[in-house]
């Protein structure tokens, strides 16, 4: 079992660096190795997660495609611009709202390039809402009601009668706890922007000349506003269905499942977009949304299968070693799911590949979801592409990865959030 497990973490981390679609092939390669060379029983790939990521995704696309995300950039900007003082406590809560309501972090570049520069110009250190901002987008994922994590959770503790509402109550003011007191703990973080040495550095040198950021105009501000609500609406349609059963369908005595309630609503609302604002669907394609969710959905095809693959064939020697202290101490299990995320640079595909463990070892589903914001390590390690993004925007170079390479801009918000957002998850399902 332990050779099995060192090719599975080398096959994550070798699909992890070859970015893109390489964490899902890989995956591939895994589940041929196990099942070819370790003659373990392949299972069956995660269908219904895959298509409901797809689903979603396209509905998103689609409102790319008619402007929507431009429109919602343009509003966000004219609250920071209104409000520049706050900067740091309305930026994270900006890409919070964007992740929420499109469900992937991908939706924050467009405003990254407008806090640095509000920032800057409100002479406020730049670093601290940018560093902020991007956990926020993060963080949002795990509450989001259709962001691929979610949806893979919800499918995973379906046999636990759990609501995606049940989820939601939980996640929802877990993460915007963590984010909020992430938020108020970056304002005191480094020299202030008029006194760091790099800022002067680059001051004297001429390279801080005013600078203003341009945003994509939106070319037809009426079918922008439309794909926005259409959207918004078939979100909460999906809350509404979720959280409470009984308005779902019924066929033979059983309701509609959620999987396919979620595939019918986004596939149907991506039509209505397209169709209502005369959008072409090839353009929807060809959009940075669809692209990002088409990735996700390799990734968690690849990897999914490959940990399932693992966990159902050792499932005996897994529970025997681990089950007496994870029985214990459940929580320790949230410290599994950070380190995979770290690994995996994917919410959805760490809930894939770990939570099926959590279940097998009888982990009470309210304390998995309490642990679920566990899954936004992806921070630690500054290489991903929004962490990446927001250094490049910030043309003061506050915003920077350190000469250890771990202490870098993003380290204390990340790992505050992130515990806040857990302690608030246990104290929440102990109330409820």
């Amino acid at each position: 079992m332990l050779i099995q497990l060192l090719f599975v973490l080398t096959f994550i981390i070798l699909g992890a660096r070859l970015g893109g679609i390489g964490l899902g092939v890989m995956g591939g390669v895994g589940v041929a190795v196990l099942t070819f060379v370790f003659g373990l029983q392949p299972t069956t790939p995660p269908i219904d997660v895959m298509l409901m990521i797809a689903a979603v995704i396209s509905a998103a696309a689609c409102m790319q495609a008619a402007g929507g995300l431009d429109y919602m950039v343009k509003v966000a900007e004219r609250i920071l611009r209104k409000h520049p003082q706050y900067v740091t406590i309305l930026a994270p809560l900006v890409t919070y709202t964007f992740t929420f309501l499109a469900g992937t972090g991908h939706v924050a570049y467009s405003v990254l390039p407008v806090i640095a520069e509000v920032a800057t110009e409100t002479k406020i250190r730049p670093e601290r809402p940018l560093g902020i901002a991007v956990i926020a987008s993060q963080q949002a994922i795990t509450a989001s009601p259709i962001s691929a994590a979610t949806v893979a959770l919800l499918g995973l503790l379906s046999g636990y009668d759990i609501t995606l509402f049940d989820i939601l109550k939980v996640s929802i003011p877990a993460t915007l706890a963590g984010v909020l007191v992430g938020a108020f703990a970056s304002m005191r973080v480094g020299k202030e922007l008029v006194e760091d040495p790099e800022y002067l550095k680059r001051l004297n040198a001429g390279e801080m000349e005013a600078k203003h950021v341009e945003l994509k105009d939106v070319k037809n501000v009426f079918n922008a506003r439309i794909s926005v609500i259409l959207f918004i609406a078939a979100t909460l349609l999906i809350v509404l269905f979720g959280s409470m059963p009984s308005l779902r369908p019924s066929f033979d005595g059983k309701l509609l499942d959620m999987p396919s309630l979620i595939e019918i609503l986004m596939l149907a609302v991506a039509a209505v977009i397209l169709l209502v604002t005369r959008t072409s669907g090839a353009k929807a394609a060809q959009g940075s949304v669809f692209s990002a969710g088409m990735q996700a959905v390799v990734a968690i095809f690849g990897i999914a299968w490959m940990g399932d693959t693992f966990i159902n064939g050792n499932i005996a020697g897994l529970t025997e070693s681990i089950k007496h202290v994870v029985t214990d101490m459940p929580w320790l299990f949230g410290g599994a799911l950070f380190v995979m995320s770290i690994l995996l640079y994917s919410q959805a595909a760490t809930v894939r590949a770990i939570v099926p463990l959590g279940v097998a070892l009888g982990i009470n589903p309210m304390m998995l979801i309490a642990l679920f914001p566990a899954v936004n390590g992806y921070f630690f390690i500054p290489n991903y592409p929004t962490l990446v993004a927001a250094i490049n925007f910030d043309r003061t170079g506050t915003t920077r990865i350190g000469k250890w390479i771990l202490n870098h801009s993003f380290m204390m918000p990340g790992l505050v959030a992130t515990a806040v957002a857990l302690l608030v998850g246990l104290l929440l399902i102990r109330i409820y």
